[in-house]
């Protein structure tokens, strides 16, 4: 095990925690529930964003950018959103800091600088955006009005986890207005299909398409649809959302445009958005005691290069070849790292970029030289071998290829066993406690009962998935008749 990871099957938590930091990944900060994001950890983000934006951008969306403070008023505005953020709200109600005269150096709240109007840090946008689209919107001639923004916000949680949980974090936040109810609920498919085919295909994460139960919706929303991935330790975690808000936003700030036969109509809303909590879908959907296991889409650092040498002469000659190895491989965008240091041996090395996920090592030595070969390690399967120098190029490319299927395949095969149909309640908590991962059962439609059992087991209904077959069966909690089989869980 890497520099002391503890085990996932001993204590994933732990493990996670540990795996975040000495990854170089994150950090707590010195703010309470805040994190630091290291440059390491920051870089899979923006490899994330890149690959992000410009699906949003491919799908016809602008990039604007919003206040991060709310006026009260404007906040209250929707009434089930407020209701639905209250307890997580951040709220500056001061403008200013003035010396303490009781005890000098220090610094107290300004008592005549107390704002007019309450401030809410934002823990979404719909309020300030939708205030702003009234003036954007006056005729059909404006819509669709498709706006992204890449943003912070903060939501003051009591547990926190790097990543999962967080007072502040980075995400995207899509707000879009429409003139028909059909053409927003078509976006807001739309856009779940964006998350899903980014989660699979960048990710190599295998996820669930559905909708959320009522007692589950976003605060405002009509329908969220979501995406709902499982982790190595039988826990869901929901992985982004799309809301279709219906007029409820329009009506609340009196969003209305001028239709081509005159007559005004309160347009139609989504909103949708994921965040850096994707950041520990990766990390616990892929990674193993040794370290990270990082996708090649999105792996900063997709091919290091090790040099094995004794003294400086040895060295030259090995970074002749690796150069040469190395400018090759970036012809064909694969990113690449050369760790020629002297401070540190091979060993200490491979066992750093094995901790950080690098998908591909390549290790060149002075036996290498006279045969010319070269070793290839990958990290998913830890499989190494000797190639001629001349076959690298192509196997390392190919290995980019290999690697992504080969990391979504084990996370799908990994899904299947462990998905579990179900028929009755014992049956349903046996497998919750000695198995985990996602249960199909019978569920009568009822908020009572889904809170019942939520209340008993800490499992919740993740999804109605999109392709649910509907199949009369019967409640496994109340007896009571079923239209078919949602996806149960316990649940980050």
């Amino acid at each position: 095990m890497a520099k002391g990871l503890p085990k996932r099957s001993e204590d994933y938590s732990q493990w996670y925690n540990e795996l975040v930091k000495k990854a170089d990944l994150a950090e707590h900060s010195s703010v309470r529930g805040c994190m630091v994001i290291k440059p390491y950890g920051f870089s899979i983000w923006e490899k994330m964003q890149a690959a992000l934006d410009k699906m949003f951008k491919d799908t016809g969306h602008s990039n604007a950018y919003f206040p991060l403070f709310v006026p009260k008023n404007l906040f209250e505005a929707e009434e089930k959103n407020a209701e639905g953020f209250a307890k997580e709200c951040a709220v500056v109600t001061h403008y200013r800091l003035k010396n303490d005269p009781d005890n000098k150096g220090k610094l107290i709240v300004d008592p005549e600088a107390k704002l007019e109007e309450e401030l809410v840090v934002r823990p979404t946008s719909e309020a300030v955006i939708w205030s702003t689209y009234k003036n954007w919107i006056q005729s059909y001639r404006d819509l669709p009005l498709l706006i992204n923004q890449w943003a912070n916000v903060v939501r003051w949680e009591m547990r926190t986890r790097l990543f999962l949980r967080t007072a502040e974090f980075l995400w995207q936040e899509g707000h879009t207005a429409h003139s028909t109810k059909g053409e927003a609920i078509d976006e807001t498919k739309q856009m779940l299909e964006v998350y899903a085919t980014f989660a699979e295909e960048f990710m190599a994460m295998p996820v669930l398409k559905g909708v959320k139960t009522e007692s589950e919706r976003f605060a405002g929303a009509e329908d969220t649809y979501c995406i709902e991935a499982l982790m190595q330790d039988g826990k869901a975690l929901q992985a982004g959302t799309s809301h279709f808000l219906g007029q409820n936003f329009a009506k609340a700030f009196d969003v209305k445009f001028a239709g081509k036969d005159g007559k005004e109509e309160y347009v139609w809303g989504t909103s949708w958005g994921v965040s850096t909590r994707l950041m520990g879908a990766l990390i616990m959907a892929h990674s193993d005691d040794e370290g990270l296991v990082l996708p090649p889409k999105l792996a900063p650092i997709q091919v290091v290069i090790v040099p094995i040498f004794k003294g400086e002469e040895q060295l030259a000659q090995v970074s002749e070849v690796a150069e040469k190895l190395k400018k090759e491989l970036q012809a064909l965008n694969i990113s690449v790292k050369y760790d020629n240091r002297d401070t540190s041996s091979p060993g200490w090395k491979f066992a750093e970029y094995e901790l950080k996920g690098v998908p591909v090592r390549v290790a060149i030595g002075p036996r290498d030289l006279e045969n010319g070969t070269l070793e290839i390690a990958r990290r998913d399967t830890k499989e190494k071998a000797i190639f001629k120098v001349e076959d690298a190029v192509a196997h390392i490319n190919q290995l980019m290829t290999d690697i992504q299927e080969n990391i979504y395949k084990r996370a799908i095969d990994f899904r299947a066993d462990n998905t579990t149909e179900v028929e009755t309640y014992d049956e349903f908590k046996k497998v919750l406690d000695s198995k985990g991962g996602f249960v199909l059962a019978h569920w009568d439609g009822t908020a009572e009962t889904e809170d019942k059992i939520k209340e008993e087991t800490k499992a919740t209904i993740r999804c109605i998935t999109l392709d649910f077959k509907e199949e009369a069966g019967t409640c496994m909690y109340s007896g009571k008749p079923s239209k078919g089989k949602v996806v149960f869980a316990r649940a980050y």
